[in-house]
């Protein structure tokens, strides 16, 4: 099994403009700095499912830039690393964290200008570790920076870093989808 080097974006489609685009619902007053509700200097990302793929739309500010008029590569790796994230959250319901992601910076990610990330699953490995690729596109669709990422699902024994009222929260969640 090859999981660094799979080439997942060589299959990649673009969505036919007749697909709808479903919300996914979120947490509300968590301080999550890319999702989250409640802070205040968070990317506060929204969700949306779009056939195979989990997206979010932004645009970028001043508070995210890097060089001049460019967004920080560690934002553009905050965005991919979220959204990846979300798709696990979303097609495996499980608790989990990044266990290794690699980037590449194709083009420099602009600011003021709408930008749509979007992940999918790629493979999964005895039920605990997952693949996942990501996108960052502009309007035109142009490839920005894609990242491939392996996640780890939290064992049991695990689970006792992550609060009892996050854990009912997210199992409360995944029932929502």
């Amino acid at each position: 099994m090859k999981w660094y080097g799979t080439r997942f974006w060589e299959g990649y489609r673009v969505p036919p403009m007749n697909e709808v685009k479903e919300t996914i619902p979120k947490l509300e007053g968590y301080n999550c700095f890319a999702c989250g509700t409640a802070n205040p200097i968070g990317l506060n990302l929204h969700f949306y499912l779009l056939g195979e793929y989990l997206c979010s739309d932004i645009t970028l500010g001043k508070n995210y830039e890097g060089w001049e008029n460019m967004a920080h590569g560690g934002i553009v790796s905050t965005l991919l690393d979220e959204v990846m994230s979300w798709a696990v959250i979303y097609f495996k319901r499980i608790f989990f964290v990044t266990r290794s992601m690699k980037i590449k910076y194709i083009k420099p990610v602009p600011l003021y200008t709408e930008l749509t990330a979007k992940a999918r699953m790629i493979e999964e490995k005895k039920g605990r570790l997952f693949q996942v690729g990501g996108l960052i596109q502009d309007q035109d669709k142009n490839t920005l920076a894609r990242g491939d990422a392996i996640f780890a699902r939290l064992s049991d024994k695990e689970l006792y870093l992550v609060p009892e009222k996050l854990k009912r929260d997210m199992e409360n969640l995944f029932r929502r989808f």
